[in-house]
């Protein structure tokens, strides 16, 4: 019988072989580095990685010209970085007065880069701008899994060169972190449709959780689309399917929820007052002035909704205030969408093209309907949460249709797409006449001649059909890189910011006119208001230069825009500021915030953002004033907006018939360490 012994001991392999496999494995992983997967084109890699540079380029390009961009979250991610309470509660100040109007996610990004950095304006914007180059690679990502590496680069080219995109990844909104987080839940969508992993499903949650956590109830509007494909077309038996959505919804409670109950948990008086509530609640902010009151347009210290940014219906989004932000290529998407889904024709439930193509089309269509029919406060810059969804289905309802090019039915759907793209950029382009005036007509021109080839691509030979493709392609993203290019090189500050420049709408001039870096309200369409209410204290003496001066005069902010004080009057805020808890107090964060920043040192925004939060009340402040916490009132500040409390005005009037107004550069400061007269 054989044994182990018998048989022949195999020869020991020559002492070269490992060193010759080695290198090969070290060749394999350096050609997947470069070039990607093995299945691969060779110029897919290195065209993303250049579509990723260029667009981190074109993100921090010149980011320093910005300043502070939204000094209202700047100084809260200045107070987060010298108070761990006040990086918790995402509170205005470090002396923690009062909190912004929104959960603090994506402050807590700032904070962290500005304890790491210092204070400056790269520290405040650099994480934006990396936030927007990783949405721009997410969506690459998600899209070639489904559609194909080509179809991923013109996702993300699209994504990246629509210019809301490229204004607020230049930005410190939390929009940044808002759809940064959504796209990465859109990714771990389409995985969990092709796997079938619970697991990958519950990240969908815990992602949509944080994304509450950073602008609240808008997170939430991609949750019934993926809910609904999940349930459709995941690849298990429909018990698993809803079990794994009960579970994703739970993880979604538990990462949005914690810090919601921790702050309604914390005894009033242990923490700062809630901004943008009425009644010192979180639940209050979200379910009223960040939650329903944006659809209905009941909210409570409202700055102004549907007027001057678009009328309400579904034609907001093409309008004159939004269409330059985000809809060159909408009309695009929607047809492409559609388009491609009816190709997919009977393929099977479990299709993963098809699946992939309604996680991003249902986003598309209900955050946009939400944004076209929502009667509160609305600003052209929330459109940047369609960027992502628009490109993707781009990507992949235009690859679908192409893969099918030999049929004349794809052929014509894609020509017509095309051009009615090239038509619409050319509209788009003709609401700014003064801007690069030769650009409507050759995008229009490019557009035509190339959807005139694609419609006969199949007879061409390769290199003139890709030369057909890339036509197509610079003419739809054409209107698009203008504007983003021009956003990029345009400083932006203040509240309500846009890409691009100003298009003249119906009514004549735009009410956004750009003023020295920023945007503030110009004059009114006749007969309309402007919607924000910018009041100072009835006795509270006006602004103005003062002889003497430094030579430039303070301005006080108002509800767009923060204050910007002159030397002098830092230096009078900065005196002895150790001894007081707040160096001043201004009615309306955005005032608060411009003194914050240039003092270094705590300011009590009175009112909260706009004035209308009753924090603090006068008794409150009257107290703090007689134990000398508060060194300096700023007079002639903004006032209460539209409802809300009172009590910024009661406060105002108050300082003003009981303290002497001392004007330093047009700012009338009153010391509340003196005696009350």
């Amino acid at each position: 019988m054989s044994t182990l012994l018998d048989r022949p001991v195999a020869a020991p392999p020559p002492p070269e072989q490992p060193a010759r496999t080695a290198p090969r494995r070290e060749r394999s992983r350096a050609r997947t580095l470069l070039l990607g997967p093995a299945g691969d084109p060779r110029w897919v890699r290195p065209s993303l990685v250049t579509l990723l540079a260029a667009t981190g380029v074109l993100y921090v390009w010149d980011l320093a010209a910005s300043g502070w961009a939204n000094a209202f979250y700047a100084a809260a991610a200045q107070a987060g970085s010298r108070s761990w309470e006040a990086f918790f509660y995402g509170s205005s100040d470090a002396a923690n007065s009062i909190t912004v109007d929104k959960p603090p996610a994506s402050l807590w990004v700032m904070d962290l880069s500005v304890r790491l950095f210092g204070l400056s304006s790269w520290s405040l914007l650099v994480p934006q701008a990396l936030m927007g180059v990783a949405t721009v690679g997410v969506v690459h990502l998600a899209v070639r899994r489904v559609a194909g590496p080509g179809a991923g680069l013109l996702a993300s080219a699209v994504t990246a060169l629509t210019p809301v995109a490229v204004l607020m990844f230049r930005f410190d909104n939390p929009d940044s972190l808002l759809v940064l987080l959504l796209t990465l839940a859109a990714y771990l969508v389409v995985r969990a449709l092709q796997s079938g992993r619970r697991a990958t499903l519950v990240g969908v949650g815990v992602l949509i959780g944080f994304a509450f956590l950073t602008k609240t109830l808008q997170a939430f509007l991609v949750v019934p689309g993926f809910a609904l494909v999940w349930l459709v077309c995941a690849p298990t038996p429909f018990r698993r399917r809803l079990v794994d959505l009960l579970w994703a919804g739970l993880a979604m409670v538990v990462a949005g929820g914690w810090w919601v109950a921790v702050v309604e948990l914390v005894p009033a008086d242990w923490r700062p007052f809630i901004g943008g509530s009425q009644t010192n609640s979180v639940w209050e902010l979200i379910w009223g002035y960040n939650g329903l009151g944006r659809l209905t347009g009941d909210e409570t210290g409202s700055v102004g909704g549907g007027l001057g940014w678009g009328e309400t219906g579904l034609g907001r989004l093409f309008g004159y205030d939004v269409g330059g932000q985000v809809a060159w290529l909408l009309p695009a998407a929607l047809v492409l969408g559609v388009a491609g889904l009816l190709a997919l024709g009977r393929a099977a439930r479990t299709d993963v093209r098809r699946s992939g193509l309604l996680v991003w089309l249902s986003w598309l269509v209900v955050t946009g309907l939400t944004f076209s029919l929502m009667a509160g406060i609305f600003h052209a810059y929330y459109t940047v949460a369609l960027a992502p969804a628009i490109g993707a289905v781009v990507g992949i309802g235009g690859a679908l249709l192409w893969a099918r090019r030999r049929h004349w039915v794809a052929r014509f759907v894609l020509a017509a797409t095309l051009a009615g793209t090239a038509a619409w950029g050319w509209a788009l382009l003709g609401r700014t006449p003064w801007f690069l005036p030769w650009l409507a007509p050759t995008v229009l021109v490019v557009g035509l001649v190339a959807a005139a080839g694609l419609l006969v691509v199949q007879l061409l030979p390769r290199l003139v059909a890709a030369l057909v493709v890339v036509a197509g392609v610079l003419a739809a993203l054409g209107g698009p890189a203008a504007f983003a290019l021009q956003t990029a090189a345009t400083p932006h500050t203040g509240s309500i910011v846009t890409a691009g420049p100003d298009a003249a709408s119906r009514f004549g001039p735009s009410r956004f006119a750009p003023t020295g870096g920023g945007f503030s309200l110009g004059t009114p369409p006749p007969g309309a208001t402007a919607g924000v209410a910018t009041t100072s204290a009835p006795t509270s003496p006006g602004g103005g230069a003062v002889p003497g001066g430094s030579g430039r005069v303070s301005t006080r902010g108002n509800l767009l825009g923060a204050s910007d004080p002159t030397p002098r009057v830092v230096a009078a805020l900065r005196s002895n500021a150790s001894a007081y808890t707040w160096v001043a107090a201004a009615v309306g964060s955005q005032s608060a915030a411009g003194y914050q920043l240039a003092t270094g040192d705590p300011v009590m925004a009175v009112g909260g953002f706009n004035g209308s939060d009753p924090s603090p009340t006068l008794d409150q402040f009257q107290q703090d004033v007689a134990e000398g916490r508060i060194h300096w009132f700023v007079g002639g500040t903004v006032g209460r907006s539209s409802g809300g409390s009172d009590a910024s005005i009661q406060i105002a009037q108050w300082v003003a018939a009981h303290y002497t107004a001392t004007p330093v550069d047009g700012i009338q400061l009153y010391d509340l360490t003196t005696t009350a007269g």
